[in-house]
């Protein structure tokens, strides 16, 4: 089967680049197209009484996964169509943009730190409710 819009789901952390070659060995036959997506960071979940500073953490750590983000892009060496940086609930998000038609195809990493486990449990979400096929890779 091929497939023609492929969406990872990607996290700050260096695993994250075998998913995006996964995607890579899987869309490039077929020209197909690739789309990222990620949750920001919420700093209110790392300190609440830091409250005046909370807008400028928020910034930072923003700032900081669109870096990464980008750093992902142009290691891929293959044309990414969409990056899309989420807050809240990712399997919403993943759920919303595979509703809007094109993506045929999400791919998540099975990994044991505490936000692939929240991707696990997107990707449990995505299966129950979709009618997208979901590839979780095995990362160590």
């Amino acid at each position: 089967m091929s497939y023609q819009h492929i969406l990872v789901a990607v996290a700050i952390s260096p695993e994250s680049q075998l998913l995006v070659e996964k995607a890579v060995s899987i869309a490039r036959p077929v020209n197909g197209k690739i789309s990222l997506i990620t949750l920001a960071s919420d700093p209110e979940l790392y300190n609440q009484f830091a409250a005046p500073m909370m807008e400028n953490l928020r910034e930072l750590m923003l700032e900081e996964t669109q870096l990464f983000i980008d750093e992902l892009v142009k290691k891929a060496n293959y044309p990414i169509t969409e990056t899309v940086i989420a807050t809240g609930e990712l399997s919403e998000h993943i759920l919303a943009i595979c509703n809007k038609g094109s993506v045929d195809l999400v791919i998540c990493g099975n990994h044991n730190q505490s936000f692939f486990s929240k991707i696990i449990c997107s990707a449990k979400a995505v299966v129950a409710s979709s009618q997208v096929d979901v590839l979780l890779v095995p990362l160590r």
